[in-house]
């Protein structure tokens, strides 16, 4: 599936321009962080000491691809949402090729550098067809192209999942479950609670670059919306929310400002100490996930938790 430039520029524009207006508490959604310079931000913050959830989540991979092969019957499609680079999937590519299975790779992202990284990564080992868009639009597309009898084994890793408001999760999980078949596959990775001290240095690194990312999003306003937004007038802001059990990261400003954006023939103000909310990055128990694929049309068949930093692989079955 491609969606065009002018699609995705449109669907940000409305996004931004109701985000950005909402007169308790302005808003951006966390998958406009993705852009090219976005994406490759991102990579350099799962390389820092002080983010060991992707670490982690690649520790598992590795350690029980195999596990993970066995489990799944009949695999022969393996299909990504936010593939980012497609690193941590070649160790399932690979241990599904050792079983014996020929499978194809469908990675789904918002990123064509992104995309294009899957392609280098795993082209050798597959058949690799990307599909640029967003999560549940590029799984449509994947479902419309499938044929024969064989399954897919859906990979949703990361922790993306906590990005979501936590009362969206169940349904978001049955819109996955309604674009799947029978005895297809969800490979779920999800972020636990830990201490606090731990959690906020995650997403607070001396180094800046959490920062960077954060901030890039406005000079993405900047550069496709001919916005005028003043990036050193914001900083990036982290806040543990221990009733949601959630981390969110915000941009606040400096001073009152006044914002405008070309593109969309407004302007936005901003009062001294405000902030804009880009994302939320929800921690969960084993229970709770439990109770999710409980209710949402899926039975669990296996899980892994890796000892270093508290995370957790789960496998269900449709």
């Amino acid at each position: 599936m491609i969606v065009s430039a002018r699609e995705l520029l449109s669907q940000f524009a409305l996004d931004v321009a109701e985000g950005l207006s909402q007169p308790e508490q302005k808003k951006l959604a966390p998958r406009y962080f993705y852009d090219d310079l976005g994406s490759s931000l991102f990579e350099a913050i799962t390389l820092l000491p002080e983010y060991g959830l992707t670490r982690a989540d690649e520790r598992l991979l590795k350690q029980h691809a195999g596990d993970i092969a066995f489990a799944v019957q009949n695999v022969t499609t393996v299909a990504e949402l936010g593939s980012g680079s497609g690193k941590k999937t070649a160790h399932i590519v690979r241990a599904l090729q050792g079983r014996g299975s020929a499978v194809s790779y469908r990675p789904i992202d918002v990123s064509n550098l992104a995309l294009a990284s899957c392609e280098r990564e795993l082209g050798g080992l597959c058949d690799v067809k990307p599909v640029c868009g967003d999560w549940l639009h590029g799984l449509d597309q994947i479902a419309r192209d499938r044929t024969g009898s064989g399954s897919m084994l859906l990979l949703f890793l990361g922790s993306s999942i906590g990005n979501l408001e936590r009362r969206e999760i169940p349904g978001f999980l049955r819109e996955l479950r309604v674009r799947l078949q029978p005895n297809d596959y969800l490979l779920l990775g999800a972020d636990l609670v830990k201490d606090r001290e731990t959690m906020m240095a995650a997403y607070d690194d001396p180094t800046g670059v959490t920062a960077a990312f954060n901030l890039n999003v406005l000079g993405r306003i900047n550069r496709e919306l001919g916005a005028d937004f003043d990036l050193r007038s914001f900083g990036h802001e982290v806040r543990w929310n221990a009733a949601e059990r959630r981390i969110e990261m915000h941009l606040v400003s400096f001073r009152n400002q006044t914002v405008a954006a070309s593109a969309l023939d407004l302007s936005f103000r901003f009062t001294a100490g405000e902030t804009i909310w880009t994302e939320s990055s929800h921690k969960f128990t084993q229970t709770e996930l439990d109770e999710f694929s409980r209710t949402t049309g899926f039975e669990p068949v296996a899980s892994w938790r890796d000892p270093e930093w508290p995370f957790l692989e789960v496998l269900w079955r449709v």
